[in-house]
């Protein structure tokens, strides 16, 4: 899993699966969902992520080894 912000366009991408994707999923027009060719959700992206999320506070938590 990967989470990679971009602050020269306020873009949150968080990577589920490193997979091919097939088709982004507009949620809403600042909302995108990734999916590869059996569904399985790959990634998401947030637009103007700084006013639609807490990305000053970001936390991992319950990581299994």
């Amino acid at each position: 899993m990967k989470i990679k912000y971009f602050d020269d366009t306020d873009t949150l991408y968080i990577e589920f699966r490193s997979s091919d994707i097939v088709e982004s999923k507009d949620l809403d027009e600042n909302t995108a969902l990734d999916v590869d060719s059996k569904g399985n959700v790959c990634a998401i992206t947030f637009e103007h992520a700084s006013q639609r999320t807490d990305i000053r506070h970001v936390a991992v938590e319950g990581i299994a080894a």
